[in-house]
């Protein structure tokens, strides 16, 4: 879509704490209204319907249209948001119990082109992981996403994310 609608999309989010939690109904017709204004093909309509409903407390109503916003190519339209959408996905499914789709979805993105939602992807399997009981593996993917950000102490704490993971002799 063209810079006017993304930046109107940006403001509708940006306005989005402004909304009282039983005005959710109003927030999702601003998304609503900007995303009829695409063909209705357009996955990046569905996208932002998908995380109107994500956001006012609704991942099952959320999954279906993540899904099919994926299946329409977001990735190849907007990468970034075909992205968000695989992380956002996986956290609904999460949310509606099944971590472990989630975890499906997200584990091939630890080796996709690096970009600003790595922490994002690893806290998000993380969560998934943790539902599915496996926490230690969770817990490696957060402190392997925390380690880089710190003044010191990278060494000690790869080793220590391998620690986790690595079977007990």
């Amino acid at each position: 879509m063209d810079q006017d609608w993304e930046e109107r999309v940006t403001a509708a989010w940006a306005a989005f704490e402004d909304y009282a939690e039983e005005d959710a109904a109003d927030f999702r017709a601003v998304i609503d209204a900007l995303a009829d204004e695409l063909p209705a093909d357009s996955p990046l309509g569905l996208f932002e319907r998908a995380c109107a409903w994500d956001s006012t407390g609704h991942s099952d109503r959320a999954v279906p249209l993540y899904r099919e916003a994926l299946e329409r190519g977001l990735g190849e339209v907007s990468a970034y948001k075909g992205r968000r959408a695989k992380i956002q996905l996986a956290s609904s499914l999460r949310n509606t119990g099944h971590p472990e789709e989630g975890v499906k979805l997200l584990s091939p993105e630890l080796v996709a082109p690096s970009d600003e939602l790595d922490d994002a992807v690893r806290a998000t399997l993380a969560l998934c992981l943790s539902s599915m009981g496996r926490d230690r593996e969770g817990l490696s993917l957060v402190v392997g996403a925390l380690a880089p950000h710190l003044p010191r102490y990278q060494r000690s704490m790869a080793a220590y994310v391998r620690a986790l993971v690595e079977p007990e002799e």
